[in-house]
């Protein structure tokens, strides 16, 4: 267990030295999640009949991690009660753009998908 939790946070390290050591505008711990994705893949293709993730210690910690998830999320309800008074000066602004933001974000990724559908000759339907 100890050790699953060590490669995480060893991946995360080595995510965010390559993310400032080369002023990448990519957060480190996205870098440390597909280095951990990459080397998954990598164990994947050396070791075909070694047990998935789900079997190891590294699945359980995850696992864990998961359940766990709405823990990490109050240090970010903590930071909007402490800036309360700015999101009341901007609540309007930031909700438009939050709305906006998702939006266009819906729109380029259905145009994203569509686009690559035509390309593969698949239209999406299962």
């Amino acid at each position: 267990m100890l050790n699953a939790i060590l490669i995480l946070l060893s991946c995360q390290l080595a995510g965010e030295a390559i993310s400032r050591g080369l002023g990448l505008p990519i957060p480190g711990p996205v870098i440390g999640m597909a280095l951990l994705f990459a080397g998954l893949q990598l164990r994947a293709r050396i070791w075909p009949d070694a047990p998935g993730v789900d079997a190891m210690p590294l699945g359980a910690v995850a696992a864990f991690l998961l359940a766990n998830l709405s823990l990490l999320f109050v240090p970010a309800g903590a930071g909007i009660v402490s800036h309360a008074a700015t999101l009341a000066a901007h609540g309007a602004g930031l909700a438009v753009a939050l709305v906006a933001s998702t939006a266009l974000t819906l729109v380029v990724t259905a145009l994203v998908f569509v686009k690559v559908a035509g390309w593969t000759g698949k239209d999406g339907a299962p």
